[in-house]
C-alpha cells in the first residue's frame, strides 16, 4: 500500500508562487513523487487554493497575467492530489476547530483528513502548525523540513 500524506493548498501554492520555502516545497513535493506516496487533500483544497491566488491578485501582490499562470500550474498539479470527502469528516471538523478555538473551519478539515487516515499533514502555514503540532506530531511544517527540523 502507499503511502499518504495530507496536504494542504498553502503547501501546493509555494509550487506555483515565488514565496518563502518555495524551493523546500519543490524539494519535499519531488520527493513524495519519487517515493510513490499518494498525496491526498480535502475537497476544499482546489477551492481555497485558487482562491488565494485571486487573493493575491486583489492585494497587488500578482498580476492578473501572472495569477492566469499559477492558475494553470496550481490545476497541473491537482493532478497528482486525490480530493477526498470522508463520513463525519465534517463533524470532525468542527470539533477540533472548537478545540483548538479557531475562527474557521478550514485548516480543522486538512486536520481531521490526515487523521482519519493516519498519515502526516504537511502545510505552509506556520502559525497552523505552532497550534497544533505538540498535540498532533504529524503535523508538519515545510519550513522545519530543513532548516528546524529539530522543532518537528
Amino acid at each position: 500500500m502507499r503511502s499518504q500524506v495530507c496536504i494542504d493548498a498553502s503547501l501546493a501554492l509555494k509550487l506555483v508562487l515565488a514565496e518563502d520555502y518555495s524551493d523546500e516545497t519543490q524539494a519535499q513535493w519531488q520527493k513524495w513523487i519519487e517515493e510513490g506516496a499518494e498525496l491526498v487533500a480535502p475537497s476544499l483544497f482546489i477551492f481555497e487554493g485558487i482562491s488565494a491566488i485571486r487573493l493575491n491578485v486583489a492585494r497587488k501582490q500578482i498580476t492578473v497575467e501572472a495569477a492566469d499562470l499559477a492558475f494553470h500550474e496550481f490545476l497541473a498539479q491537482v493532478r497528482e492530489v486525490r480530493l477526498l470527502l470522508l463520513p463525519n469528516l465534517l463533524e470532525r471538523a468542527w470539533s477540533l476547530a472548537k478545540r483548538f478555538k479557531q475562527s474557521q473551519v478550514y485548516d480543522a478539515y486538512y486536520l481531521a483528513l490526515a487523521e482519519s487516515l493516519g498519515c502526516e499533514f504537511w502545510t505552509a502555514d506556520e502559525q497552523l502548525y505552532r497550534l497544533v503540532h505538540r498535540v498532533f506530531p504529524w503535523v508538519k511544517w515545510i519550513g522545519g523540513s530543513t532548516a528546524r527540523k529539530q522543532d518537528g
